[in-house]
This record gives C-alpha cells, sequence and structure tokens, in this order.
C-alpha cells in the first residue's frame, strides 16, 4: 500500500510542475555524468589510436568473459527497471526494483572477482609489482581501465542503494502515489544511464584491438 495524503511539495503549486523540475534537474545530471565518462572513453580512443600496440597487449590480458557475464546482468536489470516503471501495483514493482538490486550486487561481486584476478595476475594497476607490460602505453591504458570501471562501479553501488531505499519506501507505505512514481522515474533514469555506460566501456576497454 501507498500513502494517500500527499501535497506538492514546497515551492511548488503542483504537482505537474514539481514533476518537470525533477526531470529538468535529473537530466542536467544525468548530462553531467555522462560527460565525465565520456572524457574517458575519449581518451581510451585516443589512446588506442595512437599507441595499438601497446593497448593491444593490455587488452589481451583482461577477462572479457567476465566482462560479457557482467553486461547480460546489466542489460537484465535494465529490463526489470523498466518492468518496475510499466508495473501498476506496488508489489509488482518492488519485486522488480528488488531484482534489479540484486542484479546490481551481482555486477559488483563479478567484478570483485575480476579485479582479484587481474590481482593475482599482477596486472592490476597499484596493486602489482613487476607488471608484464613490454611498452609503457600497455600500463597507461590499464590506469584508464582501472579508473574508469572502478568509477562506473561506483555509480553501480549507487544506483543499487537507491533501488533498495526505494523497495523499502514503498515497503513501509512511506510514499504517496506521486511521490512514488516520481521517485521511480528517477531511479530508472540513473539506472538506465549507468547501464548505457557500461554497454560503451565494454567494447571499448574489452574488445576492440583484442
Amino acid at each position: 500500500m501507498i500513502r494517500f495524503d500527499e501535497r506538492p511539495a514546497a515551492p511548488f503549486a503542483a504537482f505537474a510542475q514539481q514533476r518537470d523540475a525533477a526531470r529538468l534537474g535529473m537530466w542536467l545530471f544525468l548530462a553531467s555524468e555522462a560527460m565525465m565518462f565520456g572524457s574517458l572513453i575519449l581518451v581510451a580512443w585516443f589512446l588506442r589510436l595512437q599507441h595499438p600496440d601497446g593497448v593491444a597487449q593490455a587488452v589481451a590480458k583482461l577477462h572479457y568473459l567476465l566482462a560479457s557475464a557482467n553486461t547480460v546482468l546489466l542489460l537484465t536489470s535494465s529490463l526489470l527497471m523498466t518492468l518496475a516503471m510499466a508495473a501498476k501495483r506496488p508489489h509488482r514493482i518492488r519485486r522488480h526494483l528488488l531484482g534489479a538490486a540484486l542484479l546490481g550486487l551481482l555486477f559488483l561481486g563479478l567484478k570483485g572477482v575480476e579485479y582479484g584476478l587481474e590481482w593475482h595476475e599482477g596486472v592490476l594497476p597499484g596493486f602489482s609489482q613487476g607488471a608484464p607490460w613490454q611498452l609503457p602505453s600497455a600500463q597507461l591504458f590499464m590506469n584508464l581501465y582501472l579508473l574508469a570501471t572502478a568509477l562506473h562501479g561506483v555509480h553501480v553501488l549507487v544506483a543499487v542503494g537507491l533501488a533498495l531505499w526505494l523497495y523499502r519506501a514503498l515497503g513501509r507505505c512511506a510514499l504517496a502515489p506521486r511521490q512514488a512514481s516520481t521517485r521511480l522515474e528517477m531511479t530508472a533514469l540513473y539506472w538506465h544511464l549507468v547501464d548505457a555506460i557500461w554497454i560503451v566501456l565494454f567494447p571499448t576497454l574489452y574488445l576492440v584491438g583484442r
């Protein structure tokens, strides 16, 4: 159940105005996030064009099969988030939110396994001594890889936290219908952005040049 004693939050006079303001703020935030990751992706492609041999050497050490499995997990989680948006009943919304959150946690767990393998193989920047790189550009690409994937992992963790918070709030009847709808929409937009970023990062870091 959801509360029904809702009113527009100050200083808004109508729900439509409040929803439009929330959407505008979220889209501006998402644009800033896209520009941040876009800069990292542009740097990765610049390295590929300028130092193809070194990048190929680094890419050959990455576990693309684990990354492929993680891609499937994120795509499935986005599907569940879309189903949550389409659901009409709170218990179905909560079920899809929980499923998406669990898949997000699985993504982080599998990424942790991948980092562990890279650490044991001596290729994880900052955690290994004497990395087996013949070219300095390979080490530079691995530094970029760690920065981009770790930063993306933080975003996945935030998305999972938002989904679990909304799951709990709906279960406690802490949100009125329009509040729940707006928060679900904002959470779904953020989740889909995180998914879209990974869809671009995956081939950029793992596939091209292999």
